[in-house]
């Protein structure tokens, strides 16, 4: 299962004792698969760096990212701008259509105009709603 994890996704999901600490593991369990671009871990870098205080932080989990064969870089060559409330989002956008991610993952409100748009179409889910897609059973 290929995804995208919008920045807010991923920062929740990185100290051991979080709730979302599943998202985390199951990309370093290689149970998913995660694509990202330059644009997008550049911006990891910047939030996780700052969010966290800690560069070394932001610098150890980009390292940790690269080094996961289930880690894809995508480079898009065509940018589809569909969120207009929040142009900086549209860089995940981008890396979905590019690498045909089953799932975008996000808590953004601003994704949801990506329900009314019937092409390319990708599939936004919440951290939540993709936790009951990837562990059914629990």
């Amino acid at each position: 299962m290929r995804i995208v994890i919008d920045t807010n996704c991923l920062l929740v999901s990185i100290p051991k004792i979080a709730k979302s600490r599943w998202l985390f593991d199951a990309i370093l369990a290689g149970i998913v698969e995660m694509a990202v671009t330059t644009d997008i871990l550049e911006e990891y870098e910047e939030i996780i760096g700052t969010f966290y205080n800690s560069p070394t932080l932001a610098k150890n989990v980009l390292e940790t990212l690269a080094n996961r064969p289930n880690v894809l870089k995508v480079s898009p060559y065509y940018f589809w701008s569909l969120i207009t409330e929040d142009p900086d989002d549209n860089k995940f956008v981008d890396c979905a259509v590019a690498c045909g991610a089953d799932f975008l993952i996000t808590e953004d409100s601003h994704y949801k105009i990506l329900e009314t748009i019937p092409f390319p179409r990708i599939p936004v889910r919440t951290r939540a709603q993709f936790q009951k897609i990837l562990f059914p059973d629990n």
